[in-house]
């Protein structure tokens, strides 16, 4: 698994690295352009769960405890944590989103019904790994809740209740943008909050946490440290971001407004890693100066938790049951929400009982990377090197376009 993971990412930094070359200056338009600060917030927004709320702080001692793990001496916890969220794993993004925005539209590899079977398979999977995190991480943060180990009945109804409004989020696009929107608003209304607990109160100032911040830099001293698997760990993230990329860049290119590609690499590589670098630098503090988290900031971020599950999940629903043509205006909505509840409902039961795995989902997207590799050398080769903008049917009156805010 690990060599199907280094051929991936090897393949994955090479494609982004001709795209740049190529089409540095090409304007991407999709389908259905919004304003860029809308796309930001339905990238962020789609492109991350519940994971960046739950995780940093149960993984910060892991990655210093150099005893056990001596792979992470090369860097503090921080950087590590940040270097397996952010900015070089958005380019996965930027390649799939840059993919089905300009060049899809000449492939149609995807359209292969058995692409499009394994693809969808990879979406619903993904999902339902989301709600499964969601449930396993509960416990750790809602430890009045039973044991503070277990996973009990409130919990599955938790879970079950977020699934439930993110079926029922998916049947409008509408409601889809609104989230993004409501949930990029109250993370960043999460991380004033717990900023301001931490630096202008009598556990820290200001400049601790520029020089907090300041941490972060060695991440970018050693970028080529994350390039390849540092570990099983680190393995598993990346299968992880792999499993997403396709979905990602498939729904969010959309959404891309006349962008050029430069503008569109620097968007889906800095505007979240700002987020989740402020965000982490907040936890961290948290983590080293052993803060106590009161109960009303750990009920806002669970609350914001399960908003971004929500989040992830419409959008989610939404591209597969479009690709399939699974919509309401087919099966009616008592079926479209019933089936699509039991679908991830049952998934997320099978994650749980391990019966499967993300990183088998993210092999099955590196097989699909490769797989239109072949079929565009084979195939579409010439086309491919032609395309000079984005596809004219989303070109036509452009300027005309009132964008949806």
């Amino acid at each position: 698994m690990t060599l199907w993971l280094s051929a991936g990412l090897i393949f994955t930094f090479g494609a982004i690295a001709l795209i740049l070359f190529k089409w540095w200056d090409l304007k991407c338009i999709g389908v259905t352009p919004v304003h860029t600060f809308t796309f930001i917030a339905i990238l962020f927004t789609s492109g991350l769960d519940v994971g960046l709320i739950m995780f940093p702080l149960t993984e910060f001692g892991g990655y210093a405890n150099l005893a056990e793990s001596p792979e992470y001496g090369f860097a503090n916890p921080l950087a590590i944590e940040f270097g397996f969220w952010a900015f070089l794993i958005w380019g996965f993004y930027f390649l799939t989103c840059f993919y089905f925005c300009v060049i899809e539209p000449r492939v149609k590899f995807f359209e292969i019904p058995l692409v499009k079977v394994v693809n969808n398979v990879v979406i619903i999977g993904t999902c339902a790994f989301t709600a499964f995190l969601l449930l396993v991480n509960l416990p750790w943060y809602l430890p009045q809740v039973g044991d503070g180990e277990t996973v009990v009945p409130t919990f599955y109804l938790i879970v079950l209740l977020a699934i439930a409004a993110a079926v029922y989020s998916s049947s409008s696009i509408r409601y889809v943008r609104i989230l993004s929107l409501g949930s990029s608003w109250l993370f960043i209304g999460l991380i004033a909050m717990m900023w301001g607990k931490a630096f202008l109160t009598d556990n820290g100032n200001v400049g601790e946490f520029f020089g907090t911040v300041g941490l972060l830099g060695e991440y970018f001293t050693n970028l080529h440290e994350f390039m390849l698997p540092i570990n099983d760990y680190h393995e598993f993230y990346l299968y992880w971001w792999f499993s997403w990329s396709i979905m990602i860049g498939q729904f969010t290119a959309r959404f891309i407004s006349g962008l050029r590609t430069w503008q569109v690499f620097l968007a889906m590589l800095v505007f979240p890693s700002l987020a989740i670098g402020i965000w982490f630098t907040v936890l961290y503090h948290y983590h080293a100066e052993a803060m106590n988290i009161s109960a009303f900031i750990n009920i806002a971020m669970i609350s914001v938790g399960i908003l971004m599950v929500i989040n992830s999940l419409d959008s989610l629903v939404r591209l597969y049951t479009d690709n399939l043509g699974l919509t309401t205006q087919r099966l009616g909505k008592p079926m479209y929400y019933l089936g699509n509840f039991a679908a991830l409902t049952g998934l997320t039961l099978l994650f749980q009982f391990d019966f499967l795995q993300i990183q088998w989902v993210g092999a099955l997207v590196i097989a699909l990377y490769f797989g239109c590799f072949g079929y565009i050398l084979l195939n579409k080769r010439s086309a491919v090197m032609a395309i000079e903008g984005s596809p004219k049917e989303n070109t036509l009156d452009f300027h005309k376009i009132e964008y949806v805010s």
